[in-house]
């Protein structure tokens, strides 16, 4: 459970995410709130700080490197809020389960032995949490989700694999910018129909 480049169990999911997922092309999983939007929150109530916890049994951060760590662990699906993470952070404090070391300026938070106690008495709490993001991201990341990924990922790599080498000059580019503005067009209608 402590290992420093423990991947939640996403494995690969994290490398195609962060390679051709949501954020390598500027956009997360939020978006257009409307009537197709299945989750809005990647934990429950309360949840958030045992994955702050483990997250600090594996090393001490302060709360940026906590909200990246996140991020970066769950492959871009999931940006904590700071208002999510330093209240909690407070929290853990008050209970006993982190203390705070000021270090350049900077809250730099370790866990404590009751923080440890506290992970270890409820890992099966714990596990089930892992156990539902890891579906979460899976399914987003999987099945039709999985192919719409593929699919665009080679549109990008197509594109800006040439683009990067030859430059905007190149003779092809806007004839590519009209291919691609015409497949935009057409799956926008395509969306408009569901």
């Amino acid at each position: 459970m402590g290992n420093r480049n423990d991947d939640w169990g996403l494995g690969d999911l994290t490398d195609f995410f962060n390679s051709f997922g949501p954020r390598a092309f500027g956009f997360g999983t939020g978006g257009n709130r409307n009537r197709h939007r299945r989750r809005t929150h990647m934990f429950e109530s309360g949840e958030v700080k045992f994955v702050i916890l483990r997250l600090l049994k594996e090393k001490p951060r302060h709360g940026y490197e906590i909200i990246k760590a996140l991020e970066e662990r769950l492959a871009g699906c999931y940006t904590a809020s700071p208002g999510t993470i330093y209240p909690t952070l407070q929290l853990l404090e008050d209970q006993g389960y982190v203390r705070v070391v000021e270090e350049n300026g900077k809250k730099v938070y370790h866990i404590t032995p009751e923080g440890e106690a506290f992970l270890e008495e409820h890992k099966d709490a714990i596990e089930d949490i892992f156990d539902r993001v890891r579906d979460t991201v899976r399914d987003f990341a999987g099945g039709p989700m999985g192919d719409l990924h593929a699919a665009f990922a080679r549109v990008a790599g197509a594109t800006y694999k040439r683009a990067w080498r030859w430059g905007g000059g190149h003779a092809a580019v806007p004839r590519i910018v009209e291919i691609l503005t015409r497949a935009a067009d057409e799956i926008e209608r395509e969306w408009e129909k569901a």
